[in-house]
């Protein structure tokens, strides 16, 4: 599929976001945040209703984009065409869908009296939710080989619209970034009532995906099980009987990033979760983690973040418990 070569502009951010879609990329869908400084651009976590994005969609189409965050939409009224990944879906009330990070996302059509809620949020914004939860990449909903949507019924609609009005309007009354721990309570309890109307509907993998993309969805699959153990493209290869440059090639064209990436993601994302949700030395979790000394650690960590691990747990130590 020729669309999905990586040509692509990222969206990182909710600045990004704002810029990309919004007619006013200063515009704040709170009041009270206004007086918060904005400029989150990791450990962000931000709410609107789809009226509100509507009315401020400087254009009716938005070519395709990678979002590099996680993206959970409830429709409760009119329809929404947009591109999720390979597929293009008509979406009418009652749905609630999800574009997980990295994934291929394009809006080709809003209706003139769409209503529901619209949340996004990073990796580390969840990361510092609750000690010991479940990891964002072991809920299906966002496995690249899970359909990214489910039909709600009228009283599943409107239990998960509560819970969006309940982290809008605590996101609205926080009085600085750091106050947000209901906010982010909710986040998880919202994520937790999803996965169980999700399994109960579908487990299994979406039969129609093309073998291109069912290679990439494997390849994340593995990536989660064994990053502990293989740190190697060619040791994943191995595992899926492919050659490691075309499983490279392959991983390249539809995500838009080597594999490797993957790799080093999965790594970073457990080192921050320990850094954060334990007491452990850094010593500790670098063995944890299999890296061959503590310092191999602190390099490799500071090389894909900006800091170190001790940096990092400091930073953010005072969110998490």
């Amino acid at each position: 599929m020729s669309y999905l070569k990586n040509t692509f502009r990222e969206v990182n951010n909710p600045q990004d976001f704002k810029q990309e879609y919004l007619s006013s990329p200063a515009h704040s869908f709170c009041e009270a945040c206004d007086n918060i400084a904005q400029q989150q651009t990791s450990n962000f976590f931000e709410i609107a209703t789809l009226e509100q994005l509507k009315r401020l969609h400087k254009n009716k189409t938005f070519s395709a984009t990678r979002r590099k965050f996680y993206s959970i939409i409830l429709l409760t009224g009119g329809t929404v065409q947009e591109t999720i990944g390979y597929n293009t879906y008509t979406f009418e009330p009652g749905v609630l869908y999800f574009i997980p990070e990295s994934q291929l996302h394009a809006i080709h059509h809003w209706s003139e009296d769409v209503t529901g809620y619209h949340c996004i949020f990073d990796a580390d914004y969840f990361l510092l939710c609750l000690k010991n939860q479940v990891k964002l990449h072991q809920y299906p909903f966002f496995q690249h080989d899970k359909k990214p949507f489910i039909r709600l019924s009228s009283a599943e609609t409107e239990m998960v619209a509560d819970l969006f009005n309940k982290l809008r309007k605590e996101y609205c009354n926080r009085q600085t970034f750091n106050d947000d721990l209901l906010v982010r309570l909710y986040l998880n309890v919202l994520l937790i009532e999803t996965e169980r109307i999700f399994l109960a509907l579908h487990s299994e993998a979406d039969p129609h995906m093309p073998r291109k993309e069912q290679l990439v969805a494997s390849f994340k699959n593995l990536v989660t099980k064994h990053y502990h153990e293989y740190k190697q493209v060619s040791d994943y290869a191995k595992l899926l009987f492919v050659n490691p440059h075309h499983l490279n090639d392959t991983v390249k064209e539809i995500t838009g990033n080597p594999a490797s990436s993957f790799i080093h993601r999965q790594l970073i994302t457990e080192a921050k979760a320990q850094l954060i949700q334990s007491s452990e030395s850094i010593a500790d979790i670098a063995s944890h983690l299999n890296f061959a000394d503590q310092s191999y650690f602190c390099r490799f960590f500071k090389k894909h973040t900006g800091i170190t691990p001790m940096q990092y747990r400091h930073g953010h130590r005072h969110h998490g418990h």
